[in-house]
């Protein structure tokens, strides 16, 4: 499985809460720093820093979206 998303891309993440439940907080914007070696169970992983805040986090392919 290939990484569709490119560094510098923008998009979605949608929080997780316990147990992988998404919060209902709204959805923060976010841009690709780096796409990361994909793992043994398959899913492409990438790095993300916040467009509003000073937080990075590492996320799989299933938990970010394309904007618009």
């Amino acid at each position: 499985m290939a990484h569709n998303f490119a560094i510098n891309d923008d998009v979605h993440h949608q929080q997780q809460g316990p147990q992988g439940r998404a919060v209902a907080k709204e959805r923060s914007v976010y841009t690709i720093v780096s796409c990361l070696p994909i793992e043994a169970d398959g899913r492409p992983r990438y790095r993300i820093r916040s467009k509003s805040e000073n937080v990075e986090r590492v996320v799989t392919e299933e938990q970010i979206s394309r904007l618009g």
